[in-house]
């Protein structure tokens, strides 16, 4: 069983290794830095399920439905413009991957989530922000292969849950989904452990 409570650094290290392990997803971030979209990163399960496949010793690409590929692009909020980008870069992907990829502007997430989801949702101010109103702050992680094969991560809450196997809600944002959602992550995964903790006010 890994340190549960490691650095954060060493964290950040250990899901550095693990995405570069999973090709799926680095044939994803490759073409994502290749389009070169604005302030991008690739998130949610993409990210966050190879990490708790590696630790309970499934293959990395165990249980990954799809690969969230966000950027933030506020000069045109129409849906024709996301579109373009959509097309644009599905057409750069052979199957299964091109059923897989799922392309959102950021910038335009507040004008359909609410009527989608039952929920208010103000607008972002860049992609980033999008992980901090998940259902549950070990879904909160993001990642982008820069120019030079670094890759940069985003994980607000940081990455001690994700490595300890726990699933807690969002503590700065309450949503009506982490029950459902984290009750579908203990079927595909259940060493996982949720704790329903009640979120605190920012």
């Amino acid at each position: 069983m890994p340190n549960l409570e490691a650095d954060e650094s060493e964290l950040r290290y250990r899901l550095s290794e693990i995405v570069r392990r999973t090709p799926p997803l680095l044939r994803v971030l490759s073409v994502a830095r290749r389009l070169c979209l604005p302030d991008w990163l690739v998130f949610s399960g993409a990210v966050y399920q190879p990490v708790l496949n590696h630790l309970t010793g499934r293959p990395l690409d165990y249980g990954i439905k799809d690969y969230d590929l966000a950027y933030f692009e506020a000069s045109d909020l129409s849906y024709e413009a996301e579109d373009g980008v959509i097309s644009r870069l599905k057409a750069t992907f052979d199957q299964p991957l091109r059923s897989m990829v799922q392309v959102r502007n950021q910038a335009r997430v507040h004008l359909w989530f609410e009527a989608k989801f039952g929920e208010p949702y103000t607008p972002l101010s860049c992609t980033a922000e999008a992980l901090e109103r998940f259902a549950s702050a070990t879904f909160a992680v993001g990642v982008r292969l820069e120019s030079d094969d670094r890759l940069h991560i985003e994980a607000p809450f940081g990455l001690a849950d994700l490595f300890a196997l726990r699933l807690r809600p969002n503590p700065r944002r309450k949503t009506v989904h982490f029950a459902r959602t984290s009750a579908d992550v203990r079927r595909r995964w259940p060493e996982v452990v949720i704790e329903n903790g009640p979120p605190v006010s920012r």
